[in-house]
């Protein structure tokens, strides 16, 4: 496996190995001890799947308090994925890494606790999958507009369809802070 640097310190990209002929290909989508020799020393306790169509944007996600690491692919379509840094006192909060996952380049993106997390369906439609180093917690759920032109994510649509969730989300500005992961000093 390749584990790909972004501009955002922990959050990167991992290309599996593929072994493919003619009948298909087979790769290993997680393997702890591969992970942690990559940086990655986790426990995941939920997996989750979501199924979009085009257009979708589902985000920004996070939890706070009880935050959530995620492992995130695509098994079928393609979309934009993205994470941001909202740790209150980070040299790089505010800022944002984007990739692209399908299910044709399979990669992973790893978005470690104390980030936002979003994704935009580029394909007709997509199936997505992601796992988790803690449990869903209503009372810890939260968003960050998806829009926030003080983060200027270049998402690759320009009126997505959205929850109402998504689309009432705060500006990143107007989180209190004691609901905003604290960077680790």
């Amino acid at each position: 496996m390749k584990v790909i640097e972004t501009s955002l310190p922990g959050v990167v990209i991992i290309e599996p190995q593929v072994f493919g002929d003619s009948r298909g290909y087979f790769y290993e989508s997680y393997n702890q001890a591969k992970y942690e020799e990559g940086g990655i020393s986790r426990t995941f306790v939920q997996s989750n799947v979501s199924r979009s169509a085009k257009g979708v944007l589902r985000g920004l996600h996070y939890q706070w308090p009880n935050p959530q690491g995620k492992l995130v692919s695509v098994l079928e379509g393609e979309v934009f994925d993205v994470a941001v840094d909202i740790r209150h006192g980070s040299p790089t909060f505010g800022q944002w890494a984007g990739v692209m996952l399908s299910a044709e380049n399979k990669r992973h993106f790893w978005i470690p606790e104390g980030f936002a997390h979003g994704f935009c369906v580029v394909s007709d439609d997509a199936t997505f999958s992601y796992q988790c180093t803690a449990l869903y917690d209503r009372e810890a759920d939260a968003g960050v507009r998806w829009n926030d032109a003080s983060i200027g994510i270049d998402w690759p649509v320009s009126h997505p369809l959205l929850s109402e969730k998504d689309e009432k989300a705060p500006l990143l500005q107007d989180v209190a802070i004691a609901r905003l992961p604290e960077y680790p000093r």
